[in-house]
Order: structure tokens, then C-alpha cells, then sequence
């Protein structure tokens, strides 16, 4: 059984004032029932600042995955639109092998939809590139490191990948990648689709990115926006972590 520090908000009430406290609370998870999984974190991003961050962040990335599997925990590669580079891939097969024919979890949990601190609606890059939405990245960065023995690698199928952690026996989620207010939120296998069906998410908080360029509301640096969208997800969502907690 390992034990995390996990980080929440919530309000609470002092001297007759609404105000959001945050909560530190010490959660024993079981390897076994655990999963990392590892979002979007591509080759190449259209946005240069975010290819930039990425590179950076991957490395980080891979020296947690290589702690938590010597804990036991499963490692989940989710680099969405990708699946043609891995069709031939061990972790590919075994996850579709171990994904046929299930069928995907009712929705169980109640999660509501509630206004982010930062606004991406111009798609949220912070240095000048033309929006692409797709026919960029080409395959998962190859400093993560993929354990073809032992890991599994899934494109945007929440559903299969629902069904097999759940022959697994796993409940707790540890979520890592990008981009934290789009992708890490809202795949079919990201955090609030995984809360419906009564998964237990965590976010890593200083192993993601998010999409937010300061010439957008509410005017903020990049980092602070990447902060913003952390503590909303420990707000309305789930708890966050730091990789230092993790092994």
C-alpha cells in the first residue's frame, strides 16, 4: 500500500465568510489497483511554446513512470490520433486484445461543468503559430519510454480503456500530460469522464501544461494560468498530487 499527500479546495466558512480552504489529506492506494496515465504528450505540437514545454516536461514524465512501475502500478500511454504509428506495437495489442468485446461503464457520478479561470478560446498558444488542429504530432515522444512487456498504449477510446482497467481491478488514476484545461479534462479518457463512471483521478500538478496565452483573460503568465487550471480541478474535480509523492 503506498501512501500519497493529496491536495484539495473547498469552502469553507470563518468568522461568517465564505473563503476556499485547501485541505492536505494523506490517501493509501494499492499499486495494483493503480494506473498512470500519461495524456497527449506527442512529438510535436502546432504550438512552438507548447513543443517547447512538452520536451521539457517528458523527461520529468519518464523518471516517474520508471518509479511507479517498480511499484507495480500500470503504466497507460494515451497519445491520441497517433494509433497507425503503434498498430504493430506489443502495448497497442495487448490493450486491444484486453479491451475486445467489454462493454463500457454506466456513468454512476453526478460531475458538473463549471466556468475555467483561464479563457483559451483562441486556442490558447503563447507564441505566434497558426492553429492546426491535427497532422502535426505523429506518435507519443520518445523520451517516454514504453515498456512493451507490461504497458498499454490506447488512443481517445475511454470506453475500451474503461472496461480493461476495470478487468484489472484498478480504480485510481494518476493523470499526467497536456494539455490540463482541454485534454487532461475532457478525452473520453480524461479526468471528468473517468469521474462518471467512478474512477478516482489525481492529478499531477507539476508534470502537466496547460493551453493559455497571457494576452487572454484574466491577463496572467503562462505558469500562473497552468496554476489556475490546477487548483479548479482540486475545486470541482478531483485531488492533486506532486511527483515528488509518488515513489
Amino acid at each position: 500500500m503506498n501512501v500519497y499527500k493529496m491536495r484539495k479546495q473547498a469552502i469553507a466558512y470563518k468568522d461568517g465568510f465564505r473563503g476556499w480552504e485547501t485541505l492536505e489529506e494523506m490517501v493509501s492506494w494499492n499499486a495494483a489497483e493503480t494506473a498512470v496515465i500519461i495524456v497527449d504528450m506527442w512529438d510535436k505540437h502546432w504550438s512552438t511554446g507548447a513543443t517547447k514545454r512538452g520536451a521539457v516536461l517528458a523527461d520529468k514524465i519518464n523518471a516517474l513512470v520508471q518509479r511507479a512501475r517498480r511499484q507495480g502500478i500500470l503504466i497507460v500511454h494515451a497519445p491520441s490520433d497517433t494509433m497507425d504509428f503503434y498498430k504493430d506495437a506489443e502495448a497497442r495489442k495487448r490493450f486491444l486484445s484486453l479491451s475486445a468485446g467489454a462493454e463500457d461503464l454506466p456513468e454512476t457520478v453526478v460531475v458538473g461543468e463549471y466556468p475555467q479561470p483561464v479563457d483559451s478560446s483562441d486556442q490558447g498558444s503563447d507564441t505566434v503559430d497558426e492553429y492546426k488542429p491535427s497532422g502535426v504530432w505523429t506518435r507519443q515522444t520518445a523520451r517516454i519510454e514504453i515498456d512493451q512487456e507490461n504497458d498499454l498504449i490506447c488512443g481517445d477510446e475511454g470506453g475500451a480503456l474503461r472496461s480493461c482497467l476495470a478487468a484489472k481491478g484498478i480504480t485510481n488514476l494518476f493523470y499526467m500530460g497536456v494539455h490540463t484545461n482541454m485534454c487532461v479534462l475532457n478525452r473520453s479518457f480524461g479526468i471528468k469522464s473517468m469521474l462518471k463512471r467512478g474512477f478516482h483521478p489525481c492529478l499531477v500538478r507539476d508534470l502537466t501544461d496547460c493551453m493559455y496565452n497571457p494576452a487572454m483573460p484574466p491577463y496572467v503568465s503562462h505558469d500562473e494560468g497552468t496554476a489556475l487550471i490546477a487548483g479548479y480541478i482540486e475545486k470541482f474535480y478531483c485531488p492533486t498530487v506532486e511527483s515528488k509523492d509518488i515513489g
